[in-house]
Formats: structure tokens, sequence, C-alpha cells
């Protein structure tokens, strides 16, 4: 429990000294009517692609547990465990060789029209490590109704502050 605790700990302080230390940039450009809807020339996924957090919730409120999307968690198992979005599940950090078979493993039983939000919010969402190799493999498997979770700063500041539900544990 206490090496949870530390753990959990160093892990907020790694995101607080980044989101101190690294100014956060604008996600989508935006035309001059002001609706985002040009890609990011650096981003893999469209601007329809993208999910932010107060729409996750208002969707996942909204609609039945058959049409709900399946949410999956792509960064590091330790901050899953101290909270996560409700319903998320975790198969792997995408970052690392042996996450990623972990992710393509359990992905390879889903139909690929699996309506999928894939979210990390260790750090600020431009310098996620986790995201872009999770769904650059989601894209070369298939799947063609994939949508990326922006959390700008970090899970804890754009979810968990802002008070939507988390759940605990694996």
């Amino acid at each position: 429990m206490l090496f949870s605790f530390r753990i959990c700990t160093l892990a907020a302080l790694l995101v607080l000294g980044i989101r101190a230390a690294l100014p956060v940039m604008p996600v989508l450009r935006s035309e001059q009517g002001g609706t985002a809807s040009q890609e990011s020339p650096r981003e893999p996924w469209t601007s329809a692609q993208v999910l932010h957090a107060a729409d996750l919730v208002s969707e996942v409120r909204n609609t039945k547990s058959s049409s709900a999307p399946t949410i999956v968690y792509v960064g590091f198992r330790t901050l899953f465990e101290g909270g996560h979005v409700p319903g998320a599940s975790f198969h792997g950090t995408a970052s690392t060789e042996k996450g990623l078979a972990e992710l393509k493993k359990w992905l390879a039983a889903l139909p690929h029209a699996t309506d999928i939000v894939v979210y990390c919010g260790c750090c600020p969402f431009d310098r996620c490590p986790n995201i872009r190799p999770a769904y650059k493999a989601l894209h070369e498997m298939g799947f063609t109704h994939v949508r990326v979770l922006v959390l700008p700063t970090s899970f804890a500041a754009d979810w968990v502050e802002k008070g939507y539900p988390i759940e605990k544990g694996l």
C-alpha cells in the first residue's frame, strides 16, 4: 500500500513538474470560423477522430451499454490503477514493445468496426509517448472507428480536477 502510494505520488509530481515546465501546445488548428476541422499536420488522426473529456462523459452517460465505446487506456499501469475513466481497460503501455504487443494481442480479438476511444493522460498530450504508437497500431490493424481522447495537460488536470467520474484499480 505504501509502495503504491509512493509510486502514485512520484507520478503526480512528475506530471506536475512537466506541466509547470512545458507550455501546453494547441492540439488542433482552427479555421477562420473558429471550428476545428483541419487535420494537424503532425498528428496521424483527423479532427473528426478527436474527442474531448466533456464529450466523452456526455456520450457515455447518454448511450446504452451496448452502444458505449470501448475505452482503452494506453499509459502507465500505476497511473491506471490510481484512477481511470470508468469502464476503461488496460492492456499494456503503448510506448514499450511489450506493452504494444499486449495491446495488439487484445485488439486481435475485436471486430475492426468496434468503436474505440484510446487515451493516456500521463503528461501534456503533445508530448505523450503512448498515444501515437497506440493509434498507429489500431490504424495498421484495420480498425475503422478509432477516436483519441485529448487531455491537453494530463488526466489529473483535464479529467479528475473537473470532477468527472473515475474508477480505481485494475
